[in-house]
């Protein structure tokens, strides 16, 4: 049986849980997936499509359904509502036939016998399994780092106490030079807030950023209030008497008076749940290009695999929704099928709209043997990042108009080393690379 329950299930779900009694007796596949991010939920989705008979179960430790992860910046800024954050309510998955439980915490998995245990002392049992478990927020090591106060920005329940508490701050300390520690900074503006930007070295986002193009968002961060600090850190924490923060101290023993303070220094994996099993794990899930582990029947998907990257070349990580969103399709396909049918290949991408310019990464930037850059103006620059003479990634900034024709190269491998120069053209041109390069 896919499920057996240690008690009565309630009302709304009682039409589901005959309907996978009845399926049991015919041996439909049962599917697991554990997280409802829009890496589970694209799997249900994609697995639904593929075999309308599966029995497919979606286990989430959130009190609500799939919501927009990008927009929750948007409401803890204070530019939208609620309402247009939620993707999928009950009903989505109801009409569906997918069993969707809120609130319920996976305690472990037993691969050998095809089942996992819940907080609740239920038992699921799995044909197929999926991973989509994501992370949780790395937290500072340092003296009152959990003081009121102190956010960390993940889920949408992370947004809406970022909200209260920056609607009420006058002054703001934000950790982590990356793209989530750039949504805080943006909060802080939208807010009011009189905000510094804690930077370890001379630029934000230093590994895919040089200095030159950095300094267009550092200037862009000052207009709307907030003030990079470079070479900097945190050492520790004040609080007053009732336990909220009230200045942060950083390494060089500088002061900033602070009542609201947003941490992004990263994500720890949430692997625990499989720890007792063989899988493979390494700073998360380990997983190949068809989104399986090393365990029959296992597969993961989204922000926690280690995924073999075909156009790369070796093993990377990438927490981009677009990414997240493929792999799981990519994961239900395979799940559905008796053997791997499709490979995960993309070129993710991720934008930040918080200023008057555009601004948008794709690949992997961070990554690379080489690099061309150039800036065009005072909002306006480009850098690509190349290994062994391939495009792997780049950030664009005041001009999106060759992402397009960026990726493309990407995808098709194509050996640019002659001519890298085309890269910075304001028109590039992917069919043009085998030409003799441009006169410079």
């Amino acid at each position: 049986m896919p499920k057996r329950s240690t008690q009565l299930p309630t009302d709304v779900n009682i039409a589901i849980h005959i309907r996978h009694r009845y399926k049991a007796l015919y041996m439909c596949a049962s599917h697991v997936i554990i997280g409802d991010g829009i890496a589970g939920s694209s799997a249900a989705e994609t697995i639904r499509e593929a075999d309308p008979d599966a029995d497919v179960t979606v286990i989430t430790e959130e009190g609500e359904a799939l919501y927009n992860r990008i927009l929750i910046k948007e409401f803890a800024k204070g530019k939208l509502p609620e309402a247009p954050i939620s993707i999928h309510d009950p009903e989505w998955y109801d009409e569906r036939e997918i069993d969707l439980q809120l609130n319920t915490v996976v305690t472990g998995v037993d691969t050998d016998a095809h089942e996992l245990y819940t907080h609740d002392g239920e038992t699921y049992s799995y044909d197929k399994l999926l991973l989509a478990t994501g992370g949780t927020p790395t937290q500072l090591p340092v003296e009152n780092s959990d003081a009121d106060g102190i956010h960390h920005f993940w889920t949408f329940q992370d947004a809406r106490r970022i909200k209260e508490n920056a609607e009420r701050a006058d002054t703001g300390v934000v950790v982590g030079a990356g793209l989530l520690g750039i949504d805080l900074a943006a909060i802080c503006g939208a807010q009011g807030i009189d905000a510094h930007y804690l930077m370890r070295g001379q630029a934000w986002w230093r590994y895919a950023l040089s200095e030159d193009g950095a300094e267009i968002i550092h200037d862009a961060l000052r207009e709307i209030g907030v003030t990079p600090v470079f070479d900097s850190g945190v050492d520790y924490f004040e609080t007053d008497s009732e336990g909220h923060v009230t200045a942060t101290v950083d390494p060089n023993g500088d002061r900033f008076d602070c009542e609201f303070v947003g941490i992004a220094i990263g994500l720890n994996f949430n692997t625990e749940v499989v720890q007792d099993t063989p899988i493979d794990c390494d700073n998360g899930i380990v997983v190949d290009e068809y989104m399986r582990t090393n365990v029959e029947d296992v597969y993961a998907a989204g922000d926690i695999t280690q995924f073999h990257d075909v156009i790369l070349g070796e093993r990377a990580q990438n927490g981009a929704w677009g990414s997240a969103k493929e792999q799981g399709s990519i994961a239900g396909q395979n799940m559905a099928a008796d053997e791997p049918a499709e490979a995960f290949e993309w070129v993710s991408s991720y934008s930040i709209t918080h200023f008057d310019f555009p601004f948008l990464s794709f690949g992997h930037p961070t990554l690379g043997d080489d690099s061309v850059e150039r800036r065009y103006g005072d909002d306006e620059w480009r850098r690509i990042a190349l290994k062994d003479g391939r495009v792997i990634g780049g950030v664009l900034i005041g001009n999106l108009a060759p992402q397009s024709a960026l990726k493309k190269l990407a995808r098709e491998q194509v050996d640019v080393s002659g001519n890298k120069s085309r890269l910075l053209e304001p028109t590039v041109d992917p069919d043009a690379f085998g030409e003799r390069p441009p006169a410079e």
